[in-house]
């Protein structure tokens, strides 16, 4: 890969996350306090996102693997998304929010595919070039928190701003992929069916006792990771955290760190003591919150939000990892697709629609919330998650990566 195609790409996977994390982070707290949204509200908003995940291997599977070149779709993609994260600017009660940004999520989920797809095509060996590509992704959701702790745009009730700010950076992209190198349909000609699209072919893998525990983990886990996502930002600001988007980065600095320490750390703990300790760091995360304030226990809210390099890395990376060990080569590309519809799909949306009206429950105020008891809440969920895997999950193997293996994000707030 030349020098050239490599900046491209760099840009590229940079403002592919810097346009989610612009305006996904804050959402809430624009909603709530713009929009005037009750809980349940911010969280069908947030609920988008699996849809979109859901509704987006469909549109790889049917259209992008099919019929055009990814580039092109990618291209496309984003300049809707420009158009629609510029109307949301506009729009002035949630009824008119809610199906616009469906419809953003809808275009935007493919786009994490499909800039892997162009990525992967550029490369000869991707497990040592991928990551140097990818890691400019973290470092743009990144620095969308940090332009926006350091704007002031929470503090001064602009978080309109951060829609506007995502729509120029989805232009540029939209533009820009029309450049990028020609990534052409891979199954041109060929036959797709809905098993191949979901992943059902690696559902044989479920008979294996010990992964259909970690498969129903790995879903139940995704209920409490919905809390996170959807209810930090407006949390933090609530209670009087400055600068809450950019303090909030660190969760994505931490996960940077975690990731470089994990093969040394897979040596040591094997799977089994991996995936515990991450579902461990949720309930402690969730407990860190729930008792933490922007006075005394400010570092606790800080402890929350660095644990998410572990709450991810341990459980999301580690189980895509044992996944790749488990599934064989032939069934490693369904096994992962068929898992990330679970716990990103599935399992967030249900955590989405449940966390929604427990925080429109614990609402005291127009302006305040008793969050200790919101917290503890997903705290406990996580808790009765890690018993059930303790119990039950057998596997022990102590696994180290292999050499060559890929791994990939399932999404990026993931990336939160």
């Amino acid at each position: 890969m030349n020098i050239g195609i490599r900046v491209k790409l760099s840009i590229m996977m940079f403002l592919e996350f810097f346009i989610w994390g612009a305006w996904f982070v804050t959402m809430g707290t624009y909603l709530t306090t713009t929009l005037k949204a009750t809980g349940t509200q911010n969280a069908g908003a947030y609920a988008t996102q699996s849809l979109g995940a859901i509704i987006a291997p469909f549109v790889i599977g049917l259209i992008a693997d099919k019929y055009f070149s990814a580039q092109r779709i990618l291209g496309v993609l984003h300049l809707l998304g420009a158009a629609s994260l510029f109307y949301a600017t506009t729009i002035t009660d949630f009824d008119k929010f809610y199906p616009n940004i469906l419809f953003y999520m809808i275009i935007y989920m493919p786009t994490l595919a499909l800039v892997n797809s162009v990525s992967f095509k550029q490369m000869q060996n991707p497990s040592k070039e991928f990551p140097l590509i990818r890691v400019f992704g973290t470092f743009g959701w990144i620095v969308a928190g940090i332009v926006i702790g350091l704007l002031g745009w929470e503090k001064s009730g602009t978080l309109v701003l951060t829609f506007k700010m995502a729509s120029v950076a989805s232009l540029i992209l939209g533009l820009l992929s029309f450049t990028l190198p020609d990534t052409p349909p891979v199954k041109k000609g060929q036959k797709t069916t809905f098993g191949d699209i979901i992943g059902l072919d690696s559902i044989g893998l479920l008979k294996n006792r010990s992964y259909l525990i970690f498969f129903l983990a790995s879903v139940a886990i995704c209920v409490p990771l919905a809390f996170y996502y959807n209810f930090t930002n407006p949390f933090l600001n609530e209670v009087g955290v400055k600068k809450a988007a950019g303090v909030q980065a660190m969760g994505q600095v931490s996960e940077l760190a975690f990731m470089a320490a994990m093969p040394l750390l897979f040596v040591r703990f094997g799977v089994k003591k991996m995936l515990a300790i991450g579902m461990l760091a949720w309930v402690l995360r969730y407990i860190f919150f729930a008792y933490g304030d922007a006075g005394s226990g400010y570092w606790m809210l800080i402890a929350g939000i660095v644990m998410h390099g572990i709450c991810y890395d341990f459980f999301f990376v580690t189980g895509q990892i044992y996944t790749d060990n488990l599934a064989g080569e032939r069934f490693k590309s369904a096994a992962q697709g068929f898992i990330t519809l679970a716990t990103y799909g599935v399992g967030m949306l249900i955590g989405s629609y449940i966390s929604g009206p427990i925080v429109d429950k614990w609402k005291i105020s127009e302006t305040a919330h008793n969050w200790q008891s919101i917290w503890l809440i997903p705290a406990g969920i996580a808790a009765v998650v890690l018993v059930f895997f303790l119990v039950l999950f057998k596997d022990k193997t102590s696994m180290a990566t292999k050499p060559g293996l890929d791994i990939e994000e399932p999404s990026a707030q993931t990336k939160l």
